[in-house]
């Protein structure tokens, strides 16, 4: 049953008249709400719903679940029960579609459920790690804690996305206009000046005639041959990277790619250290944890160097052998995990590899933008150049001849 939104006034004990709105399934859940809180309903009532223009559902970003949990960790933090927080929480979150979700987590915990048993049934709005923290964070009667760890972990990895986003965006811009403008130049410059050479039947040197080549194959049938192979190619890398052994191979070669392949190698490593270091410090078991980390690589490279580690934990091997005969990770991340289990501080030195490798993909995202702004300048400029300079020999030929 879908939830609906009620406007209701209620009178308390003391004979306060008290008014406010509620996200329930129905009018009696409603009153059965209200009257847990010590109210006497006076009217309860459907809120009239306004007319907004909507094109599909609202997505949850990462951004709205870092508000929403560093709201309900202050909220339990303040000493309010979770059922009423979530109730407020529900009201009160602009995103539309979290809004639903928290609603129905609210109405599952007040029917018995823990609160990670009901943010496990919205995969989409709270992944594994999420869940599992709560789960151990309800067990051990930390649960504002271990939601403030998961916060501030969740800004991180947001700081990182938002870096190398930004770094791309350049790039991105520089391609764009490259291709315009070749593309123009080639469709319509050059054939309007091979038009012009047609007519003076003189000889062309060999770099006007191969643009007047590809030009000519590019409005013909050749464009449409191009753009449909490149469409087809991307398409089926795209199908192809939905499989295991595509997935495997594509991220092989993406971890290989110079500049690309240590910038993707240190996101690894900061995640791997810092996911599995919150994990453990926040009460998950290691074996649990390891498979986390794991569903949660985005590599599937990574993904299997770690559940091999797992399997290698099960068998009452040390964290960091395993690590190391993986070939993932650099030797002194598994130096730093030995020194960790040894000690018997691995989460603190997970934590400290993890703020040593988010430097790390600072300057990896910096060197990555520093060199693709001069390659690609240097492209642009080449490309458009040799395009001029062989459309203008023809006429640097005639004032030559004339010349003569």
């Amino acid at each position: 049953m879908a939830t609906t939104v009620f406007k209701w006034e209620g009178k308390t004990r003391q004979g306060a008249i008290q008014k406010g709105e509620l996200a329930a399934n129905s009018k009696d859940e409603v009153i059965s709400l209200l009257r847990k809180q010590n109210i006497l309903p006076i009217t309860v009532a459907a809120k009239p719903k306004s007319l907004t223009l909507q094109f599909g559902a609202a997505s949850v970003t990462d951004k709205d679940v870092v508000i929403f949990t560093r709201q309900l960790a202050t909220m339990i933090d303040a000493g309010l029960p979770l059922v009423q927080c979530l109730e407020i929480l529900g009201t009160q979150t602009e995103n539309k579609s979290l809004s639903k979700i928290v609603t129905q987590v609210r109405s599952d915990v007040e029917s018995g459920a823990t609160f990670g048993e009901a943010l496990k049934k919205h995969p989409k709005a709270f992944n594994d790690l999420y869940v599992n923290m709560v789960m151990a964070g309800e067990a051990g009667g930390i649960l504002d804690t271990i939601l403030q760890r998961l916060a501030s972990y969740m800004e991180k990895f947001a700081k990182i996305k938002r870096q190398i986003k930004s770094a791309m965006i350049y790039p991105s811009v520089i391609l764009s206009v490259a291709v315009g403008v070749v593309a123009l130049l080639m469709v319509v410059v050059v054939p309007m000046l091979a038009g012009m050479f047609a007519e003076m039947g003189q000889a062309l040197p060999l770099p006007t005639r191969i643009v007047i080549f590809i030009s000519n194959f590019l409005k013909g049938w050749g464009g449409l041959i191009l753009a449909i192979s490149i469409a087809g190619f991307i398409v089926g890398l795209v199908q192809w990277r939905k499989t295991v052994t595509g997935k495997r191979i594509t991220d092989g070669i993406a971890l290989k790619v110079p500049v690309v392949g240590v910038l993707i190698r240190k996101v690894a490593v900061a995640k791997f250290t810092r996911t599995l270091g919150t994990l453990i410090s926040s009460g998950v078991p290691i074996l649990e944890g390891l498979l986390i980390v794991a569903r949660t690589a985005g590599n599937k490279v990574v993904e299997e160097a770690v559940l091999a580690t797992r399997q290698s934990v099960s068998e009452g091997k040390t964290l960091a052998e395993p690590l190391s005969k993986a070939k993932v990770f650099p030797p002194m991340v598994t130096q730093m995990i030995s020194v960790g289990e040894a000690t018997g501080a691995l989460d603190n030195m997970l934590g400290k590899i993890a703020d040593f490798y988010d430097d790390e993909v600072d300057s990896a995202v910096a060197a990555l933008t520093s060199m693709l702004e001069p390659m690609l300048m240097i492209f642009l400029g080449v490309t458009v150049g040799f395009v001029i300079v062989a459309m203008y020999m023809p006429i640097f030929q005639m004032g030559a001849l004339a010349g003569g």
